[in-house]
């Protein structure tokens, strides 16, 4: 049976590309027939390292079947993951975000989680001295995530060995980190064939605060204006995707890369609430600036409290 490897429900780059790293791995390297595939449909960077680097789009999938062999990557939470997924074959847990629990496997597994912000950074400790037989495209896919995870080394997540592993990729393809990373960034910003919906759900996490639940998106973007431009139809349609997908909330926070701060668009008081006792901030509209706010694992969700 061949496994398949994939991420969560909403694929940016490091749960498209970490997928394609570790079949690569699992197929040249253990001799174990495997796939990578996708939940979802990838955002514009995404998109962009699959051109980029000349590498299939993985298949679309929107369930496991029961007994189905896979290995789970760049997320451990059953939320962010097929509906059957405790019914599957999960042979493997490779990660880096905190301990959500749920999980059901068939029998012992490995599961390495490792404080480090990209799982591409995780994986290519894992392949040890096989690096050197990595192709250029897979190579090039792993400095995509981790300079996507990271911001360039902008967000707090960054650490100095995620840094170092990302040099050691941009000097072996002789690629510039600062150039490549604003031509990722240029194409993470063009979200104009976007509906609203798509870009609330784009890169979005659920998260509960005692009963209350929220849907805890961000944009990561060098052009603020262009989404904020938007934001009274955002706003709107808030509400139909918090009715939609079961959620009390929806928070929707729009990182801006270049002055490493966040905009959370406040649509109603219990998301004005949000704001003033997670982040001491004092709306006065239907949006508040964050500064230094660049990172929902490390700095969003740790903090929520309403």
């Amino acid at each position: 049976m061949t496994t398949l490897v994939f991420g969560h429900k909403s694929p940016d780059t490091d749960s498209t590309g970490s997928p394609i790293l570790w079949a690569w791995y699992l197929n040249e390297i253990k001799g174990v027939e495997a796939k990578p595939v996708l939940l979802g449909e990838p955002n514009t960077e995404a998109a962009f390292m699959l051109d980029r680097w000349a590498l299939d789009k993985p298949a679309i999938i929107s369930d496991v079947d029961g007994g189905q062999a896979c290995v789970v990557v760049d997320t451990n939470n059953p939320a962010e993951l097929p509906a059957g997924i405790n019914a599957a074959d999960v042979q493997e847990i490779i990660d880096h975000h905190k301990l959500a629990g749920g999980l059901e496997t068939r029998a012992p597994i490995n599961i390495t989680i490792r404080p480090l912000a990209c799982t591409a950074t995780i994986m290519l400790d894992m392949i040890g001295n096989d690096y050197n037989r990595l192709p250029d495209a897979i190579k090039g896919a792993a400095l995509t995530c981790i300079l996507s995870d990271t911001l360039e080394f902008r967000s707090p997540t960054t650490t100095d060995h995620d840094r170092a592993v990302a040099e050691k990729l941009a000097a072996d393809l002789g690629i510039s980190i600062p150039d490549y990373a604003a031509e990722m960034f240029a194409a993470k910003s063009d979200v104009s064939s976007f509906s609203d919906a798509e870009l609330i759900r784009m890169d979005s996490k659920e998260y509960a605060v005692s009963n209350t639940k929220f849907r805890v998106s961000v944009l990561e973007t060098t052009a603020p204006a262009t989404v904020l431009d938007r934001k009274d139809s955002l706003m709107e349609t808030m509400v139909q995707v918090a009715k939609e997908d079961g959620v009390d909330q929806v928070l929707l926070f729009v990182v801006d890369i270049l002055n490493e701060e966040a905009t959370l668009l406040v649509p109603n008081d219990l998301v004005k609430t949000v704001a003033e006792k997670s982040f001491d901030a004092r709306p006065e509209g239907d949006t508040v600036v964050l500064p230094g706010i660049m990172s929902r694992k490390k700095q969003i969700i740790p903090n929520l409290s309403f």
